[in-house]
């Protein structure tokens, strides 16, 4: 994942910094608690794809 994009990233719920899993791919929101899927490169920033964490992630 390109760094400039990571920096100007926002969680589409809260607006809050996300963080990049890079062996799930995936963008993770710690505030709302989802994880955005990134799919060939390219981040799903949808609420209705993202998948709610689990408690212990």
């Amino acid at each position: 994942m390109d760094k400039t994009l990571l920096d100007i990233l926002a969680c589409p719920s809260c607006k809050s910094t996300l963080t990049y899993k890079k062996s799930e791919q995936e963008l993770v929101c710690a505030a709302c608690r989802l994880a955005y899927p990134i799919r060939d490169d390219i981040p799903v920033m949808l609420a209705d794809e993202a998948r709610q964490l689990t408690a212990d992630e």
